[in-house]
């Protein structure tokens, strides 16, 4: 693979085809993705967002500005805004319009005046400098062709003393599951897709897409090279996925 190339799950496509690609996977699974969701990890996504808003602790009694990126479903956003007091606030940030659009027509009325949606992509934020008091980012940073960069901008548009927090799917740590967990995701999954959504090719690119995200070191790294400190990863559900944490110092 040349710098010009990245991954695209196991194919080695140039660089700036990748994030069409991935448009095109998301579209496709827009209207049913949380339902494949829950039918992937037998509703351990719910346990994981969780968890990853139980580390969060968006504040009960102050200002709070918060940006959910390739959150378009709204499902993690809807957890900080209840975990949250009156004064948080969340901004849903998702290059893919359907999946915005998804999340705009669950969030109805519910949360008027303290959510909103933009279409935009992570490696270029339209959004100011220190302005967030945290950032969020659930099973979305491996599709973004240049992690590196989405990362930077997750640092700019941090305030001092701001959090990121990163769910993502990571290496099964126990001897044997790992062997399940593979037949499972490559024979199971893509059939899933395919029965639910009429879509086995794009669930078969996100098993590939888990299989080539960075080692939880290696990425640890990145985020500290993205100017990042105290960066720390927790695994969950046996190393299934971890939660990689990092502060704008």
């Amino acid at each position: 693979m040349t710098d010009d190339n990245t991954h695209f799950g196991f194919q080695s496509v140039p660089l700036d085809e990748k994030q069409g690609r991935v448009n095109e996977v998301f579209h496709s699974v827009a209207g049913r993705y949380d339902l494949m969701n829950d039918l992937m990890s037998a509703g351990l996504h719910r346990l994981w967002k969780n968890n990853l808003v139980a580390m969060l602790r968006p504040p009960r009694n102050r200002p709070f500005r918060h940006l959910d990126v390739a959150g378009g479903t709204g499902d993690v956003a809807f957890r900080i805004l209840d975990a949250g007091g009156p004064q948080t606030q969340v901004t849903v940030l998702d290059i893919n319009g359907d999946m915005l659009r998804v999340g705009q027509e669950r969030a109805g009325h519910r949360y008027d005046g303290r959510i909103d949606f933009v279409e935009a992509n992570a490696e270029t934020l339209p959004l100011e400098s220190n302005t967030y008091d945290a950032y969020t980012i659930a099973f979305g940073i491996r599709n973004v062709p240049r992690i590196d960069a989405a990362l930077r901008e997750a640092h700019r548009v941090l305030k001092p003393g701001g959090r990121f927090l990163c769910l993502e799917f990571s290496k099964v740590d126990v001897p044997g599951l790992d062997r399940i967990y593979d037949a499972y995701s490559f024979n199971v999954i893509p059939r899933l897709g395919q029965m639910v959504t009429g879509d086995s090719e794009s669930y078969q690119y996100l098993v590939e897409s888990i299989r080539r995200f960075p080692t939880p070191a290696a990425f640890a790294h990145m985020i500290e090279q993205a100017g990042f400190r105290r960066v720390t990863h927790r695994p969950l559900t046996a190393g299934v996925v971890a939660i990689h944490s990092g502060w704008k110092i």
